[in-house]
């Protein structure tokens, strides 16, 4: 999956926590917030980029529960990031994993 496939994967499941997402989905979705951030931090005010951030809440924590889903752990673990440092390492080090395979979240994606 691509860089523009997958963003626009993401936005046409704005708001589905169900499924599971490929690596590469979930990794270029990072990577787009990740340039988004910085232009919005060299173009526009913050009030603006805090907006901009809260409208694409919905569909990041959608991407992030179906890549957990697709490595069969819930997307509730998603709440471990509210714990400092050692959430966001567990949920870099889960989203690094290669797919289960058929799991109760659905069968592989393929692509």
């Amino acid at each position: 999956m691509g860089f523009v496939e997958a963003i626009k994967t993401v936005f046409s499941k704005y708001v589905d926590f169900e499924g599971r997402a490929t690596r590469s989905e979930y990794w270029w979705w990072a990577l787009f917030m990740l340039l988004l951030a910085v232009v919005m931090a060299v173009v526009v005010g913050e009030t603006v980029a805090n907006l901009v951030f809260l409208g694409l809440l919905l569909p990041s924590l959608g991407v992030g529960a179906r890549r957990l889903h697709d490595i069969g752990k819930s997307g509730w673990w998603l709440l471990v990031n509210f714990i400092p440092l050692i959430g966001m390492i567990l949920l870099i080090y889960w989203a690094v994993q290669p797919s289960e395979g058929d799991n109760a979240y659905g069968p592989v994606p393929t692509t």
